[in-house]
């Protein structure tokens, strides 16, 4: 069932202000799992109404889907809503429309959504699915190895295989363990933190170009400590932030690690999901998903409320990039920074010695930063009415903030950073307009 969405006035309030809390990211999530159900019923109707080829095993899948979420709504409801489901649905739209697309997005695929919600409800049922470089991914579980082009994914009740040529594998009882020719996709449980490690689905975050491999259970294992780390921190120090991530991530996805520091990013086509690099402490892979989930509300948000004018071409100087940047950009970099700025101003309280230092400047940089980028924006003429009011809410946050001080070195040691990256900025682009 889709519903009708309309996000309350105050959770934007909220929103606007750096936070909203677990309600708003409740109801952002469910107005994502409508999109996903709208874009999944946007393939039926293209592949019946003009890709007749394509529309016989698109009806297969979809009809399983529907019978799975009829057996047991709450299993098949986490294929519906895993984020790759999302963004493989977006560009089998787009294949149907002649648009760009990511590659391997056929409407086929269909089928392996289908069977992963079968096989997670434990409905009893068949379907022929496509074999991709010689496996079987089945969203949000894992995947088979295979055999040849087609293979047949069997659930019921007691248990799944997936049989190709002279194959079968057989899905263990636990789905996130590895079995003969089966990978996993590894959970990740600390207090009230779930999420699960996605190395293999293909659609797990568009356009990263350095997603890594397979994960070793050695690197798995770091992963899995890095969290043991940040996790208690989040839920200690930052209660509300905590709750927004418990509430949001559902899907970290590795990236490969660069020559130096920490790479991060998210799409607001995979919704829920968080792609990084590994994290060399756990109080950096809090600040992180802090972050990171700050873009994933916003472009949830920006979906169903749009915020910015249509682009007309301006380009704008952010604070913590290397290019210029149009006014979503720039607004996407602000609401994220908001985010950052808020967590060290409380993890400061916690850090003593150099780290405090440290800390206090990162809260200087930053929160000084997302000042200069909202009067930009408030200046640009780039925001609409919805736009104007959410980052006079966030200038509202900035302003108390702005007042509480931080010490003369922390300060000068924050002026220095921002005025190196400006003149940089201005030595690659140009003046930047006062």
């Amino acid at each position: 069932m889709i519903a009708e969405h309309r996000l309350p006035p105050a959770l934007f309030d909220a929103m606007a202000e750096g936070g909203g809390g677990a309600e708003a990211m409740r109801e952002l999530a469910a107005m994502q799992r409508s999109k996903h159900l709208l874009m999944l019923r946007g393939v039926l109707t293209e592949a019946r109404s003009s890709h007749r080829d394509q529309s016989g095993v698109v009806d297969c899948g979809y009809d399983l889907l529907a019978s799975a979420q009829d057996h047991d709504p709450a299993a098949a409801d986490v294929v519906i809503r895993h984020p790759s489901v999302g963004a493989w649905a977006r560009h089998a739209l787009r294949a149907f429309r002649g648009q760009a697309r990511l590659g391997g997005a056929e409407p086929s695929l269909m089928c392996v959504i289908a069977a992963a919600a079968a096989v997670r409800a434990g409905l009893s049922a068949q379907i022929e699915v496509p074999v991709r470089h010689g496996a079987v991914m089945l969203p949000s579980l894992g995947a088979a190895q295979a055999d040849g082009d087609r293979a047949v994914v069997r659930s019921t009740a007691a248990g799944a295989t997936v049989d190709s040529e002279a194959r079968r594998v057989e899905i263990p009882a636990d789905p996130h363990r590895d079995a003969p020719g089966w990978a996993g996709l590894r959970r990740i449980r600390i207090g009230s933190f779930e999420a699960l490690i996605d190395d293999l689905d293909p659609f797990r975050m568009p356009r990263a170009p350095d997603l890594a491999a397979r994960l070793g259970d050695a690197e798995a294992s770091t992963w899995a400590a890095a969290f043991r780390q940040a996790w208690p921190l989040l839920e200690r120090h930052h209660p509300g932030a905590a709750a927004e991530v418990a509430a949001t991530v559902k899907v970290i996805v590795p990236r490969q690690a660069p020559p130096r520091g920490l790479v991060s990013s998210s799409s607001p086509e995979a919704f829920g999901a968080v792609a990084m690099s590994p994290p060399r402490d756990g109080r950096i892979l809090a600040e992180t998903l802090v972050h990171e989930v700050q873009h994933v509300k916003l472009s949830a948000l920006v979906d169903v409320v749009p915020l910015t004018q249509p682009d007309d071409g301006s380009r704008f100087y952010a604070p913590w990039r290397d290019d210029p940047r149009p006014a979503g950009g720039l607004l996407q970099g602000a609401y994220a920074y908001l985010g950052v700025s808020g967590f060290w101003r409380r993890q400061r309280l916690q850090e003593d010695g150099p780290a405090r230092i440290r800390a206090d400047a990162d809260y200087e940089r930053w929160r000084s930063a997302t000042a200069l980028a909202t009067a930009t924006l408030r200046s640009s003429g780039s925001l609409n009415a919805d736009g104007r009011a959410f980052v006079r809410g966030m200038t509202r946050t900035l302003e108390t903030w702005l007042e509480e001080p931080v010490p003369e070195q922390a300060r000068v040691l924050a002026r220095r950073e921002a005025e190196q990256h400006r003149r940089n900025w201005e030595a690659a682009h140009g003046p930047i307009p006062s």
